[in-house]
């Protein structure tokens, strides 16, 4: 029989309506707006887009004039867009999360998702100490210093990006140091299914979390794995990008998200990426919505390494040198691991110069090619993701 987190995860979708209608309206006069008479009703509001978060912030900083309250920490994300976070008991809801994958009392978490000005770190340490379990936190990187201390401490669990696991297990192996890993619960990039397959292969149960630094968890698989169910403490619209306006059941469309979070009532933000809803409810008995997980971006924004590369960062590598004609990211695979190229339509200049600059204006590291003007396809496209989700 399954144990859930508790017992909101198989309430009765009225029960649930009218708790969460109840949690919008108080959210909704926390921000001036008059209450609503049904949930339908929220698709007449306007969306709120990271863009227009900026804007408010740069504005009003740090928070853009939104009724915050219980701040206990101030987290930067590009763009540069702040956040706050809070201590109380599972403040991001990410416990949820962490209860379906089996982590709990007992259990040792290695949290390698970084504790730097970004919030993944925080959040998932603070889902940790919701379920009872102890925490190593890691971060990211030392990646010998983190095989050594997995083995040492006799670390239970694994949280971070779904590669980051495999670089930490062959690492172990190589080293001769057995681990005590057995499950595993991973965000911020893409779970593709030979990955997970290898750390079943290896006796690691692997189940992944949507969430964003500005909501907190969104939607989580359970052990069913199929779909992703929405969380308790959100209200998930899929909606025409650009328009705010819903879709048709099951058709895929942009996520727009409202946080019943008291402390930081975000009404209809808007993620940027694509899912669709999944009809019908999970095996594992939770009666929640599902949505069919990360579909793609509506915009070119793409997600490389954890990392989140939008094409307003292209453009301010364009502007420093003014040689540079036009420049693409691409992202692909090699084996299990993330890889970005960078092909940069130049007059001249240095593939070393291009490379630091690229590291520094879109925070990750990446190969430059150098090609001739006019060489670039003319479709548009300053991020391409050749990777397949299938």
């Amino acid at each position: 029989m399954t144990a859930y987190f508790d017992d909101l995860e198989t309430r009765s979708a009225d029960a649930r309506a009218a708790a969460q209608l109840e949690a919008l309206n108080a959210n909704l006069a926390r921000n001036g707006l008059p209450p609503l008479a049904d949930l339908a009703d929220l698709a007449a509001l306007p969306v709120l887009r990271k863009s227009d978060l900026s804007a408010r912030q740069k504005a009003e900083p740090p928070f853009g004039g939104l009724p915050v309250s219980n701040v206990a920490h101030i987290f930067q994300s590009p763009g540069p867009i702040y956040e706050p976070g809070g201590v109380s008991r599972d403040w991001w809801r990410m416990g949820r999360f962490l209860h379906a994958a089996g982590i709990g009392q007992g259990d040792i978490v290695q949290n390698c998702f970084g504790y730097h000005l970004t919030p993944a770190g925080m959040i998932f340490e603070n889902g940790a100490r919701a379920v009872g379990a102890a925490v190593v936190p890691a971060g990211t990187g030392q990646t010998e210093l983190q095989a050594r201390a997995a083995h040492d401490i006799g670390v239970t669990a694994y949280a971070g990006t779904p590669d980051y696991l495999k670089v930490i297990l062959d690492k172990a192996e190589a080293m001769g140091l057995p681990l005590k890993i057995a499950k595993a619960a991973v965000g911020g990039g893409a779970l593709f299914p030979s990955l997970r397959q290898e750390y079943a292969d290896r006796g690691i149960a692997c189940l992944q979390s949507y969430a964003t630094a500005d909501l907190g968890n969104i939607a989580y698989e359970s052990a069913a794995m199929e779909g992703m169910i929405v969380d308790e403490g959100v209200i998930v619209e899929i909606v025409t990008p650009g328009t705010g306006t819903p879709v048709a059941p099951g058709e895929v469309g942009e996520v727009v998200v409202t946080t019943l979070n008291p402390d930081y009532p975000l009404v209809r933000f808007a993620t940027g990426d694509l899912s669709a809803v999944l009809a019908g409810t999970s095996p594992c008995g939770r009666t929640n919505v599902r949505i069919k997980g990360w579909m793609g971006r509506a915009d070119q924004t793409t997600k490389i390494k954890g990392m989140f590369v939008r094409p307003e960062q292209v453009a301010e590598l364009v502007a420093k040198h003014a040689e540079i004609v036009k420049a693409r990211v691409i992202a692909s695979r090699d084996g299990e691991m993330d890889v970005m190229r960078v092909q940069i339509e130049a007059t001249g200049g240095d593939a070393g110069t291009y490379a630091r600059s690229v590291a520094d204006l879109l925070k990750l590291k990446g190969a430059v090619e150098v090609v001739a003007p006019g060489s670039l396809p003319k479709d548009g496209l300053v991020i391409e993701d050749q990777r397949s989700y299938d």
